[in-house]
C-alpha cells in the first residue's frame, strides 16, 4: 500500500472528522496532535518495559509495530486535517535526509570550470597565518603560497576570542563549497569576464553574506564548545545559510556539505588559535582544508 491510499483509507475511520467553517473545528485538528503525542509515550513505554524484563517481554516487537501503526495513523489524519500530502510529506522529507547525509563528492561542480586560471581558484594551494607586530599591536598576516594577501587581521573585540583567525572560516568553505567570494576578491580572482557573474556571484552583496554567515556561525559555535565536540551543526543553522545563499551559485552545495565545511573549517581553527598561527592547506579536488603546523 502507498502512503497516498494509506492516508484516505486511515480517514474512513476518522471519528473526528475535520469539518471546515463549523465551531470546534479547533478541537478536531488538537485530538490527532495530542493522539501523537500520547501514542509517541506509548511507544517508549514498550521500551522501558524491555529494559526492565528484557527477553521476558517476549511480545516488545508486536507491540512497537502496533505503537508504530498508531502513530502512522495520527501523522497521516494531522497531514489530512492540514490538507498535506503524505506521499509528498514523505517525498520531500527523504530530500531531506539526502541533502544533508547523501552528498556525493563526484558530483560537485566546479563553479570555475567556463573561466580561465586567472579568474579560478587554484586547485591545491597553501596559506599561512602569521602573527606579526606593527605598532605595538600584534595582528595577523594571511599569506597564500609566501605571498602576503588581504588585511592584517584583530580580533576587532575587548577580549581574545579568536576571530583574528576567521580567514579559516572563508578558506574552508573555499576548500569544500568551492565558493567563497571574500577569499576570491582577496586572491584577485574575481571572474570579471562574465559581467552578470563579476557583479552578483562575487560582488559586495555576496562577500557581505560571506562575512555574516562566518560571524552567525562563530557565534554559534561560541556556545557550543568550539564545535570540539561534535560533529555535527544545528539543522536550524544550515538551514538559516541555505536560505541566505539562496540566490548564489553556492545554493547548488547541500546542508551536508555545509556542515562539512563548518566543523572542518573548526578544527583548522583550533590547531591555529593553540598556536596563534600557523600553515594549512587548500585542496579543492579532495574537498578539504588541513593544518600543516607552524
Amino acid at each position: 500500500m502507498n502512503f497516498h491510499d494509506y492516508q484516505q483509507e486511515a480517514l474512513k475511520t476518522d471519528q473526528v472528522p475535520y469539518r471546515s467553517g463549523e465551531d470546534g473545528d479547533l478541537s478536531n485538528i488538537v485530538v490527532p496532535l495530542l493522539g501523537l503525542a500520547g501514542e509517541a509515550g506509548e511507544l517508549l513505554s514498550e521500551y522501558k518495559k524491555y529494559l526492565r524484563d528484557g527477553e521476558a517481554h517476549q511480545l516488545f516487537k508486536e507491540r512497537i509495530e502496533e505503537e508504530l501503526g498508531d502513530l502512522l495513523w495520527y501523522i497521516s489524519n494531522v497531514a489530512s486535517k492540514f490538507d498535506l500530502d503524505l506521499s509528498k510529506i514523505a517525498v520531500n522529507n527523504l530530500a531531506k535526509a539526502a541533502d544533508r547525509w547523501g552528498g556525493d563528492i563526484c558530483s560537485v561542480r566546479n563553479f570555475d570550470q567556463d573561466y580561465e586560471d586567472a579568474e579560478s581558484f587554484p586547485r591545491k594551494f597553501e596559506v599561512e597565518l602569521r602573527a606579526e607586530t606593527n605598532d605595538g599591536v600584534v595582528k595577523i598576516q594571511p599569506y597564500i603560497d609566501g605571498e602576503a594577501f588581504g588585511n592584517e587581521l584583530t580580533d576587532n573585540h575587548p577580549n581574545d576570542d579568536g576571530y583574528r583567525f576567521h580567514d579559516v572560516f572563508h578558506l574552508a568553505y573555499v576548500a569544500v563549497l568551492g565558493w567563497s567570494p571574500v577569499i576570491r576578491k582577496l586572491m584577485g580572482r574575481k571572474r570579471r569576464s562574465n559581467e552578470q557573474t563579476d557583479e552578483v556571484e562575487d560582488g559586495g552583496r555576496a562577500i557581505v553574506i560571506d562575512e555574516a554567515i562566518v560571524a552567525l556561525v562563530f557565534d554559534y559555535a561560541s556556545v557550543h564548545g568550539r564545535l570540539e565536540k561534535t560533529d555535527t551543526v544545528d539543522f536550524h543553522l544550515l538551514k538559516t545559510i541555505k536560505s541566505m545563499t539562496g540566490h548564489l551559485e553556492v545554493s547548488e552545495r547541500t546542508t551536508g556539505d555545509w556542515e562539512k565545511a563548518i566543523v572542518d573549517g573548526f578544527k583548522v581553527w583550533r590547531q591555529v588559535v593553540a598556536n596563534n598561527g600557523g600553515r594549512m592547506s587548500v585542496d579543492l579536488d579532495q574537498r578539504e582544508i588541513r593544518f600543516l603546523g607552524t
